[in-house]
């Protein structure tokens, strides 16, 4: 806010309402001044975009057409994903007689937004302009869809896209009041849920959405998508069997079931159906670069490459394309397309994420050929860019590791050291990402009684549920009854069966288990848990040039990756005082230096016999999903051990925590 002084001398605080008030009442002279007043003393980057956009269109409304287009410009290069300043674009290349360039503008502004009616309301007439009949074809559905919501729904889907979660969140729980099971409220509820990573209550709304409402498809197709993001594969793929038996050859269902047969080991049917969707429909990048993925999975490095290559060859400017190609870690850009990922880069009207991604692939293609500076400014970039849309907070880690540990004390234990599942069949690999974890996973799965199996969810899904609670997790667990802790145990190994293969051991590779160990101990007080360890500048730096599928927000920004690294430094000296000897450290400059003893340090601490084969474990053949699947498939070797040196004059922050 700025002080005005009116024209009787008396002093005033500007406020954005005061703005909006202004364009309400058609006054755009005096919207067009008080915006420019308060954006002379804006501080808040949040504000200062919303005051260019009601700048912009009272600009546009008073007819300051170029004015306009200077406001719109800066307000997208102050926020890219603004999905109204790409609708403003619309309208003012509507006034300038420029329709592609208008359909373009209202394309991504609905990308950006799918809630805003009136750009859909534009697109439909342009797309049948430009002879897109089938863009024309999908708009008038948006539009259809749009319309017949109830009001309440619909603007609270646009509070939704627009980031207002909070707010979308009461209005549908008011509107679900007077309209319960109301489909639609329901299935935004979950979306809001989705969003704001409370899975465990969005995973009940979908699944009683579909029970109520067995035939809404966007329902089952929403539920299919969160159990593939919780690691319910087996779940994913009944549920796209069922919309399957209505569509058989739809293939957003067949990619749904594609995704989920991954998940759970069956990536030779997945990529059948890949295979099957291309050969119906061969301009779908989406499809080649998932069915890279499964390739990559499977360790078949030369298919995956060329579905990567394709991918982008359909769409030049897909970054996803460019970064699982530099995420086999082996891959090795040609010269050409360097070019082509710069020219991409260098496009205005690039799409974030595409930006992002693109930003990944040069600093690694850059890395390969030794040009640090260059790379690391790439890096930076892309950590930027993904920064810039966390929540990541220290003080909110710094709260839940302190929780842990004035609850989960060395009293706790012994007060519950009957409880739980006496099933000792999980081996929990903790730690950061990039730590070494997916080579221990590869050297125990290469042994005959040990399955691998994934990063699996559901010790955090439990977490999830239990901070549902009114005390809210950790806390709650002091309040349960000790029964619940032996029906937490065994429905883990119950949800758990479908990723094993009939060894007497597997293995739960989540990283992020190390905070809730507490809780393993006394839901499963017979389980093995390995802490991998690897030198905190290499670690930290590693996760740094990580461009990960999801989660791990502390990692794009280097003060976070400090915090988050001494956080867990800090707990796991916790568990080891609570816990002695429930759970071995690995270094893995160890592992390198000394393969032999470290396996069988390893196999000892799992109680299990020596087997020479995972010392060869590049030979084993199994599904590996991590950003390191590529690596482990080679015989061990130190490589990257000190790549953090090439960079070391930009690595001030973890230097200045890990060198000392």
């Amino acid at each position: 806010m700025v002080e005005n002084v009116d024209k009787h001398g008396s002093k005033n605080r500007i406020k954005i309402d005061d703005i909006k008030r202004a364009l309400q009442s058609g006054d755009t002279d005096n919207a067009i001044l008080l915006s420019q007043q308060l954006l002379d003393s804006q501080d808040n980057s949040e504000e200062k975009v919303e005051v260019l956009y009601l700048l912009a269109v009272a600009q546009r409304t008073k007819g300051l057409i170029n004015d306009a287009s200077t406001t719109v410009n800066m307000l997208i290069n102050a926020d890219p994903n603004h999905a109204r300043a790409h609708q403003e674009n619309g309208y003012l290349c509507l006034v300038k007689g420029n329709k592609p360039r208008a359909a373009t503008a209202f394309a991504r502004a609905t990308r950006l937004n799918p809630a805003l009616l009136s750009s859909w309301q534009k697109l439909a007439p342009l797309y049948g302009e430009l002879k897109h009949a089938e863009g024309q074809k999908f708009a008038a559905k948006r539009i259809e869809f749009l319309t017949q919501l109830p009001l309440e729904i619909r603007g609270a889907r646009d509070l939704m896209h627009e980031g207002k979660l909070g707010i979308a969140d009461t209005v549908c729980r008011r509107f679900l009041q007077s309209n319960k099971h109301n489909v639609e409220a329901m299935l935004l509820l979950a979306e809001v849920g989705i969003k704001l990573k409370l899975y465990h209550e969005a995973e009940f709304l979908l699944e009683s959405c579909v029970e109520i409402h067995p035939t809404h498809e966007d329902a089952r197709t929403e539920f299919v998508q969160l159990l593939s993001k919780l690691g319910k594969f087996g779940q994913a793929k009944l549920q796209a069997e069922i919309l399957l038996k209505k569509h058989p050859k739809n293939h957003q269902h067949l990619a749904a079931k594609a995704s989920a047969m991954v998940g759970i080991g069956e990536v030779e049917q997945a990529i059948t159906l890949y295979e099957q969707i291309i050969s119906e429909r061969d301009d779908r990048p989406g499809i080649q670069l998932l069915l890279g993925h499964a390739h990559k999975a499977n360790g078949n490095i030369k298919q995956a490459v060329a579905a990567y290559q394709q991918a982008y060859k359909i769409r030049a400017d897909f970054g996803d394309a460019y970064w699982s190609l530099a995420n086999t870690k082996t891959y090795r850009f040609t010269n050409s397309e360097l070019a082509l990922m710069q020219s991409q880069l260098d496009k205005i009207d690039i799409e974030q994420d595409d930006k992002a991604h693109l930003e990944f692939a040069l600093a690694k293609a850059y890395e390969d050929r030794k040009q640090f500076d260059n790379a690391f400014n790439h890096y930076k970039n892309g950590n930027i860019l993904k920064n810039q849309r966390n929540h990541y907070s220290q003080a909110r880690l710094t709260e839940q590791v302190e929780a842990q540990k004035s609850v989960f004390t060395a009293d706790f234990f012994k007060a519950h050291k009957e409880d739980g599942d006496k099933t000792p069949d999980p081996i929990f690999i903790v730690g950061l990402p990039r730590s070494g974890s997916t080579l221990l996973e590869q050297i125990l799965a290469s042994h005959s009684q040990v399955d691998g199996t994934m990063e699996l969810h559901n010790v955090l899904g439990l977490a999830a549920r239990l901070s549902g609670n009114k005390s809210g997790y950790p806390k709650v667990v002091n309040e349960i009854d000790n029964e619940y802790f032996a029906r937490f145990g065994k429905k883990f190994i119950e949800e758990t069966a479908c990723y094993r293969d009939g060894a007497a051991f597997f293995i739960d590779k989540m990283p992020n288990n190390f905070m809730h160990i507490g809780l393993i101990k006394t839901m499963l007080p017979n389980a093995k848990i390995i802490d991998a360890r690897r030198d905190p500048m290499a670690c930290c730096f590693s996760g740094y040039k990580q461009l990960f599928a999801e989660g791990q927000e502390f990692s794009y920004d280097l003060d976070n990756l400090v915090h988050y690294y001494q956080s867990y430094q800090s707990l796991m000296t916790h568990w080891d005082a609570v816990l002695p000897g429930f759970v071995l450290k690995v270094q893995h400059e160890d592992v390198i230096d000394d393969l032999e003893n470290q396996v069988r340090r390893l196999l000892d601490f799992c109680q299990l016999p020596f087997e020479s084969s995972c010392l060869h474990f590049y030979k084993t053949k199994r599904t590996i999903k991590t950003p390191s699947s590529e690596q482990v498939r080679q015989p061990i070797n130190s490589a990257a051990r000190e790549q953090w040196k090439n960079f070391e004059t930009h690595l001030t922050p973890l230097i200045n925590a890990f060198s000392a």
